[in-house]
């Protein structure tokens, strides 16, 4: 695991090379354990991911009864209880977002009261898109100016018709969480659909879901049911695997395949701007695995990159890769605007600002919009040189990481160490392409 507090990245003329196995998908990880945890009984989850986010939601749901024993490092068995204890202590979800807004969903309708909170980051992040909806159902609960810590008082809740502000997979699955404990039909509506492992997992489950579209937008309708207990499979993470898969399509000379990589469409927004910025890459070995769909992605160095727009339908299928689309798009001939991204600010940074500001330091041509960027990527040897800071943020370290492989001189990156959050095996991965 990578403990290193600042590192350096530099530029790479040899290439990289080589076949890797990213990490399992920590939305899926995530999700595995709090839909486990409600079916009362055993399940066997495999490749579950083991980074800081993830292991806060395993703290969570073992403190609310569940038993975990890991076979390996992961593989674990957890053994739901038929309901969950009251628990006895503030639930902390650390740095991780994905915890705190799903596991509201999940406990909003117990007989029990219970407290979530989270670090100082996680603390500043809005959570007035859950409390909302959740209080039209009839839930009840207090915050610090819609912040956390969240103060969730036990309530037999309501269904409702909910249409979203905003396309964002942790609202929709807080709704559908609550929604599964709650008589009557749950409706959530969308202008532009976000990721949907929720429903794929309901799906898998055996719960009664439906989804489609209308006239209203996407919709995903449930009704209380009783979750069936089977093994998980999860599948390699697309997030992860787009710092690799944009480092070998911008050094010279590279060509990695990345192993068992999740390509539900809802999250291959990245695939979609290659496909514009004529990323050479293909996908081989198709499979579904505990009902989403994997394969393995195979990236050659692309001398001749395009800049594009993205904008629209597409930015909450590649929200997460913006970062490092960025550092791609620098590599790129032309210009590059991202536009409707406005809820980059209210990650774990104000992403927009931090990587602008990051990004400009290192040599990229980049200006600052309130709902995205503009890079001229005409320079494909940025000159580096410089400290960036990482913001508390994972991605942008990984990103700036990655920009650094086509720096003229080394870049420094501070507080690197917030990579293992989400990612530990980084640099260990980076190491096996680049002997």
């Amino acid at each position: 695991m990578n403990s290193l507090k600042d590192i350096v990245s530099k530029k790479q003329n040899k290439g990289l090379r080589g076949v890797i196995t990213i990490p399992p998908d920590k939305s899926i990880s995530h999700r595995s354990l709090i839909f486990a945890a409600q079916t009362g009984a055993r399940v066997k989850i495999s490749n579950f991911s083991y980074g800081a986010d993830c292991r806060a939601t395993l703290e969570v749901i073992k403190a609310l009864g569940c038993e975990v024993d890991f076979t390996d490092e992961r593989t674990l068995i957890l053994n739901a209880p038929k309901s969950f204890n009251a628990p006895d202590k503030v639930l902390d979800c650390g740095n991780s977002g994905t915890s705190m807004r799903l596991l509201s969903g999940m406990l909003a309708s117990r007989n029990f009261n219970s407290t979530l909170a989270g670090d100082e980051s996680l603390s500043k992040r809005p959570m007035k898109r859950i409390i909302e909806p959740l209080g039209l159902m009839g839930a009840k609960i207090k915050s610090n100016d819609f912040k956390a810590p969240l103060e969730i008082i036990g309530a037999k809740l309501n269904p409702i018709e909910y249409f979203s502000p905003i396309s964002s997979a942790q609202v929709k699955s807080c709704i559908l969480l609550a929604g599964v404990n709650t008589s009557g039909v749950t409706t959530v509506y969308e202008k532009t659909l976000s990721r949907n492992h929720s429903e794929k997992m309901f799906e898998y489950l055996e719960a009664d879901i439906q989804t489609g579209r209308d006239e209203k937008g996407f919709y995903t309708k449930i009704q209380k049911s009783k979750l069936v207990p089977k093994d998980i499979e999860i599948a390699g993470d697309i997030s992860s695997a787009a710092f690799f898969m944009v480092m070998a399509a911008i050094a010279p000379n590279s060509e990695i395949i990345i192993k068992n990589v999740g390509i539900n469409p809802t999250r291959t927004g990245i695939l979609d701007v290659f496909d514009k910025m004529s990323v050479n890459y293909e996908i081989l070995n198709k499979n579904i695995v505990s009902n989403e769909e994997t394969g393995d992605i195979k990236v050659s160095y692309s001398p001749n990159l395009k800049g594009c727009e993205i904008s629209g339908e597409i930015i909450p299928r590649l929200i997460d890769e913006l970062p490092v689309i960025a550092v791609l798009a620098s590599a790129a001939d032309g210009q590059t605007t991202v536009s409707d991204a406005q809820d980059l600010r209210n990650k774990e940074s104000d992403r927009i600002s931090s990587l602008v500001c990051g990004l400009k330091k290192i040599g990229v041509e980049i200006e600052e919009k309130s709902d995205g960027f503009i890079i001229s990527g005409t320079n494909k040897n940025l000159k580096g040189g410089v400290e960036v800071e990482t913001h508390l943020d994972h991605r942008l370290a990984m990103s700036y990481f990655t920009a650094g492989l086509i720096c003229r001189d080394e870049i420094l990156i501070k507080d690197f160490n917030w990579v293992n959050t989400s990612f530990p095996e980084f640099l260990e991965l980076f190491s096996k392409i680049s002997e």
